[in-house]
């Protein structure tokens, strides 16, 4: 189960379920996509063995936990290494990106305060040019991932041809 071919409705179907609430137990995943729990089960260890689900965490409100920001930091090319270092040593990067583009980094932090993100970002700073945005609100965070399908692309612009 590596390509999405190999998916089927049910799969797609039990992977939204996981996505939505990963503390379901498997006899109500196995109502909500009308499967037995047995089936369920055994498909849900599959997508486990095969690498697709890698694994199952808590979503945490940030801000009960004391950060009051959170941003992104879009940081310049630097050595690789020392990047991955420093990423490695700050616990605020919550989500790390090696982009292609004019930045070499894209950031996700969390910090207390302007004080705090002025410390955090001056670590990188040091390193080479950065710029920082703050979140101000995220309407869509931790979408359902389904399977992808080539054939529920549509190109959204007509092409104009000369017939």
């Amino acid at each position: 189960m590596t390509e999405s071919s190999e998916f089927d409705t049910y799969d797609g179907r039990i992977l939204a379920e996981l996505q939505k609430d990963a503390r379901i137990t498997m006899a109500e995943l196995g109502r909500r996509v009308h499967l037995s729990q047995p089936a369920v089960t055994e498909r849900v260890r599959k997508m486990e063995l095969n690498g697709v689900i890698k694994g199952y965490r808590a979503e945490v409100d940030l801000t009960r936990l004391g950060y009051g920001i959170r941003a992104i930091v879009r940081v310049g090319r630097a050595e690789y290494a020392r990047v991955v270092k420093l990423i490695e040593q700050t616990p605020e990067v919550m989500n790390a990106y090696n982009v292609t583009g004019d930045d070499s980094w894209v950031l996700e932090i969390a910090v207390i305060d302007v004080s705090h993100l002025d410390a955090v970002v001056t670590k990188f700073c040091i390193l080479t040019e950065t710029a920082t945005c703050i979140v101000l609100n995220a309407p869509r965070e931790n979408a359902v991932v389904l399977p992808a399908r080539r054939e529920n692309i549509k190109p959204t612009i007509k092409k104009v041809t000369g017939k």
